[in-house]
């Protein structure tokens, strides 16, 4: 697997199990919290469409990505703590996900001095990196993950633009992450579909 942020997940669930032991007492259901973290994406990014002057918005990003990507570890470690995995929560987790991405980072063309024709190619190539995980599982090979551009990666890097745009820093260097992440992102995308490759039954015979 190439270099990700997504390798440290074994250590942020650690740190989330008083909070899953929590859940688990109340009854909440890994769809629940699925599902929860969606909508509160969602509307966090109707404030930033909204009110993208708003620099206090911007400031709470990398907070609210932090969250984002607990809600993100704890439905499965729920899933995993109460035999409650299900193809419904399989295909929810897959489709929230990919909502909550463009809800969140669309807003960001927004911005004075952006290049909305690059945030819109950022956005497409995240989709296009998850899809490549997913489509691994289609040549019977499970889910991909290989970096370096992966949903935790990608959440630092906008969590890293918003603190940008809330101190000030001039649009150029907005840009210059952004272009960061697009290249990062076709990386990615070729990463995921050469090792689903490589991993294919067909491959192995």
């Amino acid at each position: 697997m190439s270099i990700s942020i997504y390798q440290l997940k074994p250590r942020f669930q650690q740190l989330l199990r008083p909070f899953l032991n929590l859940l688990t007492r109340l009854g909440i259901t890994p769809n629940q919290v699925t599902l929860a973290a969606m909508m509160l994406s969602v509307g966090y990014g109707a404030a930033l469409a909204l009110v993208p002057q708003c620099l206090g918005l911007w400031l709470g990003l990398p907070f609210f990505l932090l969250l984002r990507m607990a809600l993100n570890a704890i439905d499965g470690m729920l899933a995993n703590a109460t035999g409650n995995k299900t193809a419904m929560g399989a295909l929810l987790n897959e489709l929230c996900d990919q909502v909550s991405d463009a809800a969140l980072y669309l807003p960001v063309a927004l911005l004075a001095g952006i290049s909305p024709h690059l945030l819109v190619l950022v956005v497409v190539f995240a989709l296009l990196a998850e899809f490549s995980g997913v489509l691994a599982s289609s040549i019977g090979v499970a889910r991909r993950f290989d970096g370096p551009m992966g949903k935790s990666d990608r959440a630092f890097a906008f969590g890293l633009l918003g603190l940008l745009v809330w101190a000030g820093v001039a649009p150029v260097w907005h840009n210059a992450l952004l272009a960061v992440v697009l290249l990062l992102s076709l990386v990615t995308v070729f990463n995921r579909l050469r090792q689903a490759l490589r991993l294919s039954p067909q491959a192995k015979q």
